[in-house]
């Protein structure tokens, strides 16, 4: 029988070996629909045709997915070597699709709470859904802080090279990042075009600019987000290149070239504080770049898509992101 643990106890000890058990009051676990799917889904596709960049030697080639343990009952899987992008559709798609990057501080990715129930939640609005199974950076890859925007610039590429197969329409194509996902999903919204890895087919002429992107609770600067965040340590490794942090600063990236962005951040999260989305804010509305921004009064961290009570305001904001989708595309 396996103990849901709580996801900041899970993030905040991962540096330390250990679970910092005062967090548990903090988030409410993840609800999992039932029955909980398996992973990956039926329809999924592998991002790299040969072996990802940076792999180190003694790794074999794998065109399928290697099956992952099942860790605990939210599927915070490590150890992904080859990455892939579960595929959601809806009974009657309008068109637009999301990219889901779950968060997990750069250490796991929560495959279900923010990442399968997302989908569940989405495709009857008419969304289809697509969710990345990322490398970690700690992972042993030759070039760690690279690893996952490269699996993300990768599977906008891919998406987009499959549109009329998956039945979308490639402008209409945008994101939704949690946590450390959610700093993926900045960092691909102010760095999709940063060459982190060479182009290997034609996929790779298409643009990986998202539509549109949702960032939940997200982490936007490493260096205001406090020492209870340890996406930072954990993207860049205890020895750093010089400058490496300014790369994957978002707030300091932001720019007009942005796309629309939709925010989404408890007050009471003591894992990111809800100031790196406030901040964020006020750098879209700087550069005239449209925004949207949801502030709970309580939620925690991780609360994904369905583990906020019913009474919570903000256990709709899927809803209220489907909307503003549908707004900007």
């Amino acid at each position: 029988m396996h103990k849901t643990i709580g996801r900041r106890a899970f993030i905040g000890g991962a540096a330390a070996l250990g679970f910092a058990g005062r967090a548990q009051a903090q988030i409410t676990p993840p609800r999992i629909f039932t029955p909980a799917p398996p992973w990956p889904p039926r329809e999924h596709f592998m991002l790299w045709p040969g072996l990802p960049p940076g792999t180190p030697p003694g790794i074999a080639r794998s065109t399928v997915p290697v099956p992952l343990p099942l860790g605990t009952p939210q599927r915070w899987e490590k150890g992904i070597r080859y990455p892939h992008v579960g595929v959601f559709r809806p009974v009657r798609p309008d068109g637009r699709a999301v990219l889901v990057m779950p968060g997990g501080g750069y250490v796991f990715v929560s495959l279900i709470n923010e990442g399968v129930n997302v989908a569940r939640t989405l495709n009857p609005m008419g969304i289809t859904v697509f969710v990345l199974a990322y490398r970690l950076p700690g992972e042993g890859w030759l070039n760690r802080t690279d690893v996952p925007l490269q699996d993300a610039q990768r599977a906008m590429r891919l998406i987009r090279s499959r549109a009329a197969e998956f039945g979308i329409d490639p402008a209409k194509l945008g994101i939704c990042g949690f946590s450390a996902g959610g700093h993926l999903g900045g960092t691909l919204t102010v760095g999709h075009e940063d060459a982190v890895y060479r182009p290997v087919d034609a996929a790779d002429r298409l643009s990986a600019r998202p539509a549109f992107s949702g960032l939940i609770y997200p982490v936007t600067q490493f260096s205001s987000a406090g020492p209870n965040s340890r996406s930072g340590p954990n993207l860049l490794g205890p020895n750093p290149q010089p400058g490496a942090a300014a790369r994957f600063d978002v707030l300091a990236r932001a720019s007009a070239a942005m796309p629309p962005l939709f925010l989404c951040h408890a007050m009471d999260d003591a894992t990111v504080p809800v100031s790196q989305s406030i901040a964020l804010m006020e750098a879209a509305r700087r550069h005239k770049v449209p925004v949207e921004a949801h502030f709970l009064e309580r939620g925690g961290h991780g609360f994904g898509a369905a583990s906020l009570p019913k009474s919570n305001p903000g256990a709709k904001w899927l809803d209220w992101f489907a909307a503003w989708t549908a707004m900007h595309v």
